[in-house]
C-alpha cells in the first residue's frame, strides 16, 4: 500500500526521487562545465576530456566513501565515457555532446509517442507503487487526462535543449554548447517541475485501487 493518498503526491515523490536533488544537480553539471572552461581556455581536447572524467570520478569516490547511492553519479559517469569516446575518435571538440543529443532525441519520442497513445510516461510512477496492479491508473480517464498534461511538461525541457543545441553543434559553437547544456539543462526541469508542483498542489486525485 502506498503511503501517498493521492495521485499528486504519488507523483511529487516519484519525480523528486527520480531527479536526485541538489547534489545530483551538481554532480551532473560539474564535469560539463569543467570539460566545456577547460576547452575555451586551452583548446587541448584530450586534456579537456580527462579533466571532465577525473572530476566524475573524485564524484563518485566522495559517494562511496559516503556510503551514498552512487546511482547519479554514475550516469553522469556513463555519460561524460560515451561523449569523451565520440569527441577523441572524430578529433571534434563538440562531439562531445552528441550522445547527449542523440539521448535526448530518443527519450523525447518515447516521451511524445506514450502520450499520443493515451499512455503516458508519468502514469507508469504510478503504476510502480502498485505492484498488485500497475495498470490500473489507466483505468481512470481523470488519473489519464491528469498524467498527459504532466507528459507533455516534463517534454517541454528536452525539446526546447534540442532545439537550441542542434543549431549550434551544427556550427561547431562547443562553447555555447556547453552553456546550453547546463543552462537548459536543469534550470529548465526545475522550472517544469515547479509548474508540475503548482498543477499537482491544486488537485486531490484519488489513487486508483487495485480491483
Amino acid at each position: 500500500m502506498s503511503a501517498h493518498e493521492t495521485v499528486e503526491a504519488v507523483v511529487r515523490a516519484q519525480i523528486a526521487k527520480a531527479f536526485g536533488g541538489k547534489r545530483g544537480t551538481v554532480e551532473a553539471a560539474v564535469p560539463t562545465i569543467a570539460f566545456t572552461l577547460t576547452w575555451i581556455f586551452t583548446e587541448d581536447l584530450k586534456f579537456s576530456v580527462i579533466l571532465s572524467v577525473a572530476l566524475s570520478v573524485v564524484l563518485l569516490v566522495a559517494r562511496i566513501v559516503q556510503r551514498s547511492t552512487p546511482q547519479f553519479v554514475l550516469n553522469s559517469l556513463f555519460g561524460i565515457g560515451i561523449g569523451a569516446f565520440f569527441a577523441l575518435r572524430s578529433g571534434n571538440a563538440e562531439d562531445a555532446f552528441l550522445p547527449g543529443m542523440l539521448w535526448i532525441a530518443v527519450v523525447e519520442a518515447l516521451m511524445i509517442l506514450s502520450i499520443l497513445v493515451r499512455w503516458p510516461f508519468l502514469g507508469f510512477l504510478l503504476g510502480a507503487t502498485n505492484p498488485d496492479d500497475p495498470i490500473a491508473w489507466h483505468r481512470d480517464k481523470g488519473i489519464v487526462d491528469l498524467c498527459v498534461k504532466l507528459s507533455w511538461i516534463m517534454a517541454l525541457p528536452g525539446l526546447i535543449k534540442l532545439g537550441v543545441q542542434i543549431p549550434l553543434y551544427l556550427a561547431g559553437n562547443v562553447f555555447w554548447l556547453g552553456i546550453a547544456k547546463v543552462a537548459l539543462g536543469w534550470p529548465v526541469y526545475l522550472a517544469a517541475l515547479a509548474t508540475v508542483g503548482w498543477m499537482l498542489a491544486r488537485g486531490r486525485t484519488a489513487q486508483p485501487t487495485a480491483p
